[in-house]
């Protein structure tokens, strides 16, 4: 790991490069641990529909997709916490390097 600290220290724009490619693919991750696992077992245990994402408010004619939205939320809060422990991960590994 610490190789790979200094690769991006040296290399800032491949480090990117590598940033963009690593988010894309957690992303992706993330986006199916919500979708196929998180959301139909919150989708049972809130009410008997299939999935998180098809709960909905109705008003009039307009649907309120609120489980969607929840879904999205999720979604969010999961992949911030994965870039939250990367980051600190990294400071963490840069300062046993500058010591």
């Amino acid at each position: 790991m610490k190789g790979f600290v200094e690769f991006l220290k040296e290399k800032i724009v491949v480090g990117f490069a590598i940033g963009f490619i690593m988010a894309g693919a957690v992303s992706k991750l993330v986006t199916a641990l919500v979708t196929d696992i998180i959301n139909p077992i919150l989708g049972l245990i809130l009410s008997k529909t299939k999935s998180l994402e098809s709960m909905y408010l109705q008003i009039a004619g307009a649907k309120i997709l609120w489980g969607d939205f929840i879904s999205a939320l999720i979604d969010f809060l999961i992949i911030s916490f994965v870039v939250y422990l990367l980051v600190k991960a990294v400071t963490r590994l840069d300062d046993k390097t500058k010591k």
